[in-house]
């Protein structure tokens, strides 16, 4: 095996199952990292009769949001949490990639069916950071399984709406638009795309228009939101539920897909005939993400397997994917990871290439935080929960270069300061039964 295994730096107990985990992009708030939780509440007996009959209260889906800031300086831990917010269960959750309103944005899928937006504002020592500022119920009675934003990839044009795409346990897939000055979500199309749960829905980033979707029905599908009523893709090249998708940031037509069936796909979405590359990786894939400047890297939860990271060259002379790290975490599920746009050890914020980097000014950063971590309560499996439901299943650098409406993600390394480590990377994981999250050191060879 290539490169070298990540080490964990701290692991923290999330008291709920923890299945979402994601890393701010925003610079300025890239030390903070939000985790999200779902637990389902099993009645301990008969609530009540009705003829006679004893009747059982229905399992209730509990969620908490937490929010933690990262802290290097910190010798005694290097996560702290900031917030708790107590939700529906939360099932996915990204943060936009550009600033909206000049704050940064952050969407919920939960148990309720309904997608929810919350601001980040005010101090790191108030009582609440993240604030809701919208919401919409895509269905009633149904489980929203994921949402992907249409800012993925950096350059967006001024005139370009803001979109969210999401799923449902109904195997149906719902458009939305952000109205910017609200923020507020608005709802412009739904559709039924698989036959059982679509669990995951994401954008192609570099043609917004178009989004894949994936379902239990094991197929992955492509659509055009502007006729959304039939797709114009459909793949049964996974041979089960189909579960993760992500769309590549820094190259076009770059497609990865994920799946119960344990593997990895990845596709050039001008051919979508055949993967050029198939990984097994022993573990159903429950989340695919590609390193925010390393770009051939990929980060996939896999489950009972733990997490994988895959180097993934696609050249005109070669086609190569390479297993450079693996780490199985026992009696645990992980269903969630990220990268962190923080660089390890010297903790500085990936640029964004709207200036060039021999412009950039370093200023101190302010960076104080509490401690405060959390305690412990059983866990069930993701996939149990939603079948039981519904019957299937980063001291003190910062660069001031935030501007995604211009430029491509190309960066010139050679311009970093001396001492700068461009091969370390942190990450977070947070997983099943253990209810932990991991945050983790990871440093290729």
């Amino acid at each position: 095996m290539a490169g070298r295994c990540a080490r964990v730096l701290q692991a923290v107990d999330t008291e709920f199952t923890a299945d979402s985990v994601e890393w701010c992009p925003l610079e300025g708030c890239r030390h903070l990292l939000a985790c999200g939780t779902y637990q389902l509440r099993r009645p301990d007996a008969a609530s009540g009769s009705k003829g006679g009959l004893e009747v059982e209260e229905p399992h209730v889906r509990l969620g908490r949001l937490y929010l933690y800031s990262f802290n290097e300086d910190n010798s005694t831990s290097s996560l702290a949490e900031v917030q708790r917010r107590d939700t529906a269960a939360i099932l996915d959750m990204k943060w936009c990639h550009i600033p909206v309103a000049g704050s940064a944005l952050l969407g919920l899928a939960d148990a309720s069916g309904s997608i929810q937006l919350l601001r980040l504002g005010g101090s790191e020592k108030s009582s609440s950071l993240l604030q809701p500022v919208s919401s919409v119920i895509l269905e009633e009675q149904c489980l929203a399984l994921s949402l992907d934003w249409s800012t993925g990839k950096s350059g967006r044009a001024s005139d370009q709406p803001l979109k969210i795409i999401s799923s449902n346990s109904k195997g149906q897939l719902h458009f939305l638009k952000v109205n910017e000055a609200g923020p507020g979500l608005q709802h412009v199309a739904s559709w039924q795309a698989h036959h059982f749960e679509a669990w995951i829905a994401a954008f192609n980033y570099w043609q917004t228009e178009v989004v894949y979707s994936g379902g239990d029905d094991g197929l992955l599908k492509g659509w055009d939101t502007r006729m959304p009523a039939v797709s114009i893709l459909t793949s049964n090249r996974h041979s089960m539920g189909v579960c993760s998708i992500q769309s590549s940031p820094h190259r076009e037509h770059i497609l990865a897909t994920g799946s119960y069936d344990e593997h990895v796909l990845l596709w050039d979405t001008r051919s979508m005939k055949q993967p050029w590359a198939d990984v097994p990786v022993q573990g159903g894939v429950w989340r695919l993400k590609w390193h925010p400047f390393h770009h051939h890297l990929l980060l996939v939860a896999c489950m009972h397997s733990g997490f994988r990271i895959l180097s993934c060259q696609k050249t005109t002379e070669k086609q190569e994917v390479v297993v450079m790290a693996s780490h199985t975490l026992p009696n645990s599920l992980v269903y969630g990871a990220d990268w962190s746009w923080l660089l390890a050890r010297s903790l500085q914020p990936i640029p964004s290439s709207s200036f060039p980097l021999s412009e950039v000014g370093a200023r101190l950063a302010d960076w104080a935080y509490g401690l405060k971590l959390v305690n412990t309560s059983p866990a069930t499996s993701l996939q149990a929960m939603v079948d039981d439901g519904e019957g299937h299943a980063r001291s003190q650098l910062k660069a001031s270069l935030l501007d995604r409406k211009s430029g491509s993600q190309n960066y010139d390394y050679s311009s970093y300061p001396e001492g700068m480590n461009l091969d370390s990377s942190l990450l977070a994981t947070c997983s099943f039964y253990d209810h932990v999250l991991h945050l983790w050191k990871w440093e290729a060879s």
